[in-house]
Order: C-alpha cells, then sequence, then structure tokens
C-alpha cells in the first residue's frame, strides 16, 4: 500500500526560522545516526520515517559516516524515500555531512576539497539525489587551511549540489572565522551543529552568543546525553538499552553514583512539569530562541511521539531553572 502521510501533519510540530534565512525548520529533527545502519530492521527504520513525517517533522539528518558500515544509513534512506517519500521530496529537508573517516587513504578524511567534494558526490548517489539541503563541514580541520574548507563549502552551493551549507563542532573562534569567510563568498552559513545537552553545556561559553550575533542557525545533537536524560537508567542498566548493547558511544562507567543522583533529581523536576524526564530536557534546551531544531535519535516509533510532547511546555520558571543548574554543578 502506498505511503499516505497524515493529512494534519503541520498542525502541531512548531517551525523556527533558521538564523538569519527562509528557511524553517521544525522544531525537532530526526537523526540517523543510529537505527539506520545495514544490521538495522528495514521496517522500522521506515516507520521511524513515517512517524516522524506525520508529526510535522520535516528534517531529516545524516552524515557520510553514519551506518554501520559507513554509508549504509544513506542508502537507507535512499530506499525510503523511493518507496514511501518520491512525492514528497520538496516537502524534506535532507542533510549530509563529511569531515570524519569515510574510507582509506590521504582523500578520505578531514576538510580538503578534494575530501569534500568527492565524498558528497557520494552520498547523492547512496541516497539517488540531485541535491541535499544542508551540506555541512562536520569537524574542523586542523591541517587544512580554513579558506580552502570554506572554498569547498561555497562551490558545492554552487554547483547546486546543496541549497545551504552549515558546520559542525566548531568552537567559538573556529566559527566566527568561519562564518566570516563564508559571508565574503556569499554563501552565508546557514547553520551550526554542536553537542548540547544539560550533561554537555559548552555552547554556551560563547558559541551560542555568537551564534546569536551572527544570526545562524542552531541544532543540537545528542540532547539526551546518549539516552542518560531519559528514565532508561533511573534503575539500572536495561538488557536493550545502548549500553548493554554496543558500549561504543554510552559505556557503563558513565553512569556514576554521582551521575545517577543528579539524572534522579532531575528527574523528579520533571515530575514536578509533568513532564518525562526526556521531554524536559528536550524543552529545556528549545526555551532558548537561538536554538532552531533539536536532533532527536529513535529506535521505536513511540519515542518519537514521546519527545515531540516536549513542546507543550517549553516554559521555564526562574526558580525551576535555579533548581536545575544547581542539581547539574
Amino acid at each position: 500500500m502506498t505511503y499516505q502521510p497524515a493529512a494534519n501533519r503541520y498542525e502541531n510540530m512548531e517551525y523556527r526560522r533558521c538564523g538569519n534565512s527562509g528557511l524553517k525548520l521544525s522544531a525537532f529533527s530526526l537523526g540517523l545516526w543510529h537505527n539506520f545502519g545495514e544490521n538495522s530492521d528495514f521496517e522500522n527504520s521506515r516507520n521511524l520515517m513515517k512517524t516522524a513525517f506525520d508529526n510535522g517533522i520535516t528534517h531529516f539528518d545524516l552524515a557520510n559516516n553514519y551506518g554501520p558500515p559507513p554509508g549504509s544509513a544513506e542508502e537507507c534512506l535512499g530506499k525510503i524515500l523511493k518507496l514511501d517519500f518520491k512525492n514528497h521530496r520538496d516537502e524534506m529537508i535532507i542533510s549530509s555531512k563529511a569531515g570524519y573517516t569515510m574510507w582509506d587513504g590521504p582523500y578520505g578524511d578531514w576538510g580538503s576539497k578534494k575530501y569534500l567534494i568527492s565524498s558528497l558526490d557520494q552520498s547523492l548517489k547512496r541516497m539517488d539525489l540531485e541535491y541535499v539541503d544542508i551540506f555541512y563541514h562536520h569537524r574542523p580541520d586542523p591541517e587544512t587551511p580554513l579558506e580552502e574548507t570554506m572554498a569547498a563549502l561555497n562551490l558545492i552551493v554552487q554547483q547546486g549540489k546543496a541549497l545551504y551549507v552549515g558546520i559542525s563542532n566548531y568552537r567559538p573562534a573556529e566559527a566566527e572565522k568561519a562564518f566570516k569567510l563564508l559571508k565574503e563568498m556569499g554563501t552565508p552559513c546557514l547553520i551550526h551543529q554542536p553537542k548540547y545537552s544539560m550533561f554537555e553545556r559548552w555552547v554556551e561559553d560563547g558559541l551560542l552568543d555568537l551564534l546569536g550575533k551572527e544570526q545562524v542557525g542552531c541544532i543540537p545533537f545528542s540532547p539526551l546525553a546518549q539516552g542518560l536524560l531519559t528514565d532508561k537508567y533511573l534503575n539500572g542498566i536495561p538488557a536493550d538499552s545502548r549500553v548493554a548493547t554496543s558500549g561504543q558511544f554510552l559505556k557503563a562507567d558513565h553512569i556514576t553514583k554521582e551521575r545517577l543522583d543528579k539524572i534522579l533529581a532531575l528527574n523528579n523536576i520533571a515530575k514536578e512539569r509533568g513532564q518525562k524526564l526526556a521531554q524536559m530536557a528536550l524543552a529545556w534546551i528549545l526555551r532558548d530562541e537561538r536554538v532552531t531544531s533539536v536532533l532527536i535519535g529513535s529506535s521505536k516509533p513511540e519515542q518519537i511521539l514521546d519527545s515531540i510532547k516536549a513542546l507543550e511546555n517549553t516554559t521555564f520558571s526562574s526558580a525551576e531553572l535555579e533548581k536545575i543548574n544547581l542539581i547539574l554543578k
């Protein structure tokens, strides 16, 4: 049966303007970092995409190396687009990135023009797309001149392979220089994708202020600290958790007694707000008007629905924020 998106899909989602552009992003974006690789259940991946789209999520975020193996998440998306979304491409924002190791040899990593152009060409083939909406440089390259990397992003837009460009994992000083270079080239930076959560707050030390001043969008990733900011670990490590099943990005020794005490205290505040811990953690990020969208990952469709409920209350009293800050110190 041909997929028919929900007719009311745009009614309950919030859309925020991305920096000083004409583009609006859904307050939540679906990241395909996990659960879209070669070993993932394909029908589940399709259901995740459909659930997101049915509920107003229009932005789907990838990178060349997402999988595993690298590239397989983009291949998965390409298949899903062909099966379910071929009539809805113009309602979707598809993004990808390059900057981490993708293939062997000196041209498959970092930030050279050679790597970025080649990588995006490969990504487009995997997804069977003519262009991506947003293309990011995934991390700064200490050996390639920033001028070369930004010139590659500018060229990609001129070639029609991306509509907008962004950067990810750049610190404030690097980001400010990148913004200046791109603006001078006539391809302003649309968005910055940093790691940001209640447990990872480095963006508050200058980056958010810079993004506000330069009118560049912000789309945090890992907003739930790889699942720590959920109710998943309140009573130990469940057998189907990321810690138990892979342990690659979140390890058991990350769940210390001190960290668990903070999670429990935050959970109590969430209960007082009538929210789950994950919903409060997402709302806490979205309370800042400089944040355009928050990237969520999901292994089950119901997790997407749960996350979206955070939009029901993104306002925090000064007393709540003070309590949260005391816990996080």
